[in-house]
């Protein structure tokens, strides 16, 4: 499996759901690269902006798409990697801004091994 491949199989599904990749392809086909390196590293796709512990009932909050891209996209316009936006987003309606972590500190600590 490619990127590109990737991104052709989730595109359409994402967006009948009212999700869209982020127009900067090379930053698109980096981070699905990188869920593609942590489906095979750990056996699933988390988040690649986030650290994994490895332990998939304790990721499942970051498989992605994570459990916060509905509300950081609802928020902000995007998710706190940036590779699912809105629609506004895209058009340029709404500002892009930095998203803020909404993952819990225990669970980022976890991925930290701490």
């Amino acid at each position: 499996m490619t990127a590109q491949r990737l991104y052709e199989q989730l595109r359409t599904f994402q967006e009948s759901k009212g999700y869209f990749f982020n127009d900067d392809m090379e930053m698109t086909l980096a981070l699905l690269d990188s869920l593609l390196v942590n489906k095979e590293r750990l056996g699933y796709m988390a988040c690649p902006c986030r650290l994994a512990c490895g332990d998939y009932e304790a990721d499942k909050d970051i498989l992605c798409p994570c459990a916060y891209r509905a509300p950081d996209v609802a928020e902000y316009g995007a998710c706190f990697c940036g590779l699912y936006v809105s629609r506004a987003w895209l058009d340029g309606s709404i500002p892009r801004a930095a998203v803020p972590e909404r993952r819990p500190p225990e669970k980022v600590l976890a991925g930290l091994g701490l």
